[in-house]
């Protein structure tokens, strides 16, 4: 049976990383700037199939945890419990009254996990199957008593286990509820304790799991080759016009004016066009889209849009966030953020806590101050794969 419906991310995050050392958790250490949750919120707030994210921390860590994912657009955390698998079960139950579809469940300490694993476990999930990415086991095995081999132990048919693990959220979260205090050391193991099945796919060598400093350290040699963060700045302006309506950020606003240009003129969307391609060193809007060209006449600016985001994704890039900011005296923009941000992200197919929207003015100086016109600037970080 396939599933329709939402899939939302569980973060495990309430350990205290006893074997790591040093008095800041593990999941909060940073690793090129950002927090290890922080970076695998983001990875999962970046992939089209995801609609959500949830953390589970220890208690006494909301301070760090609001630090680390501040901007992000998270729900608030849920309190885990004193061992992974209760935490596990707490945050299923704080899901129940959104009840998604799948569900996966991945430790905040594999900042590497990729867009391919992230795809084919939710790919690999059904009405009673759950899944996980997993490694086959290539060394030989010993089994040792002492420091000494008491035996070998056959390879064959082992393999690592790794996260995400994903499942259909009503039956694992009964699998969860029926296995408590059974402490079992993963999820998939849980899955398997009440009967469901749960398939294999493959796994990578980069998402490995955070466990100790010599694993940090791993970790910053590897993000030095991982990919490419890149950042792009895009303006633009129009005036306004009599006649047309006002279109920003893909939403058509209602006011007395519209604004002058060859497409639609949304000032907004076409400030995040030129801040797209100029993060992946493509040039500008006009290149693409030339203002003499009659084909444009009159078109929505939702195309353009999309044609910087496939231009992104052919220079292998993924975006991480956008920022842009309306500048005007009127209309009021805040009514209207929200829609501009799902708009943008359903254009984009990203998710839609990666855009900010936000508004100010330039205190009645200059052309917009005057209500000439509106202005607008964007900011695009786009990360590009180093493979």
């Amino acid at each position: 049976m396939s599933l329709s419906g939402g899939c939302t991310a569980l973060l495990v995050s309430a350990g205290r990383g006893h074997r790591f050392g040093g008095e800041t958790p593990k999941q909060y250490l940073r690793l090129g700037g950002a927090a290890l949750i922080r970076i695998c919120a983001v990875r999962f707030l970046g992939h089209p199939a995801v609609d959500g994210v949830i953390a589970v921390i220890h208690p006494d860590d909301r301070e760090l945890y609001g630090r680390a994912v501040d901007g992000l657009g998270l729900p608030d955390a849920v309190d885990g419990g004193p061992e992974r698998q209760d935490s596990v079960r707490l945050g299923l139950e704080a899901m129940t009254a959104a009840a998604p579809a799948k569900v996966l469940v991945h430790d905040a300490v594999r900042p590497f996990v990729s867009d391919a694993v992230i795809s084919a476990v939710i790919g690999a999930i059904d009405g009673e199957t759950g899944a996980i990415p997993a490694l086959a086991v290539t060394d030989t095995l010993k089994r040792g008593d002492q420091g000494r081999i008491k035996e070998t132990v056959p390879r064959q048919d082992l393999w690592r286990a790794q996260t995400p693990q994903g499942f259909p959220y009503a039956p694992f979260l009964a699998a969860h509820r029926a296995a408590e205090g059974m402490m079992l050391t993963d999820d998939a193991a849980v899955a398997e304790a009440h009967g469901l099945a749960v398939a294999m796919v493959a796994g990578e060598e980069d998402n490995f799991k955070i466990t100790g400093p010599e694993d940090m350290r791993r970790a910053e040699r590897l993000q030095q080759g991982h990919g490419i963060s890149r950042t792009g700045l895009g303006f633009d302006v129009h005036r306004f016009s009599s006649g047309r309506p006002l279109i920003l950020g893909g939403v058509e606003i209602p006011h007395d004016l519209g604004l002058e240009g060859h497409s639609d003129a949304d000032v907004a969307l076409h400030a995040i066009v030129d801040a797209l391609l100029g993060a992946v060193g493509a040039g500008d809007i006009g290149v693409y889209f030339p203002p003499a060209d009659a084909e444009w006449q009159n078109a929505p600016s939702h195309i353009f849009l999309k044609a910087a985001g496939d231009a992104v994704a052919a220079a292998g890039g993924t975006i991480r966030g956008i920022d842009l900011t309306i500048i005007c005296e009127a209309p009021k923009i805040g009514p209207h953020r929200d829609a501009m941000r799902r708009k943008i992200a359903e254009i984009l197919q990203i998710h839609e806590t990666l855009v900010n929207v936000k508004a100010t003015t330039t205190e009645r100086l200059g052309f917009t101050g005057r209500g000439e016109g509106i202005a607008a600037q964007a900011v695009a970080s786009v990360e590009i794969s180093s493979e």
